[in-house]
């Protein structure tokens, strides 16, 4: 499991976009660390993706204290249909990989000189 930790600090406008290096495997959480006073303003909007494919990692509008996400995604069968749990129908998710790829962490709403922490762990 590997750890990739960005900071991000927003312009006047409260927005920012902030990469983590390139990587490769399934992304098992992302955690936001608000700090105090220089945390980002409550009701900041988080779009988090993967670079190259735009594939949704987590997407969250006003968020006011730290958060930890498990992104994931539907399964399907060789046909594209939805893998369905025999009882019930519910969805199966799974966890989302990447491949040589960079995370992007688009911030709006996040008020003026304000910094983020964000943890990417990766397996």
């Amino acid at each position: 499991m590997k750890r990739y930790k960005v900071t991000a600090t927003t312009a006047a406008d409260g927005t920012v976009v902030a990469y983590t290096p390139r990587l490769s495997g399934k992304i098992h959480q992302i955690e936001y660390v608000k700090d105090g006073s220089t945390g980002y303003s409550n009701g900041v909007d988080f779009t988090v993706t993967g670079e190259a494919t735009g594939v949704n990692l987590w997407t969250e509008s006003d968020v006011n204290a730290s958060a930890v996400r498990a992104p994931r995604q539907p399964t399907h069968s060789q046909a594209g249909a939805a893998a369905l749990y025999a009882s019930g129908g519910v969805g199966v998710l799974d966890r989302v990989a990447l491949a040589n790829d960079r995370i992007k962490i688009a911030i709006a709403q996040g008020g003026n000189a304000k910094v983020g922490v964000f943890h990417v762990l990766v397996d």
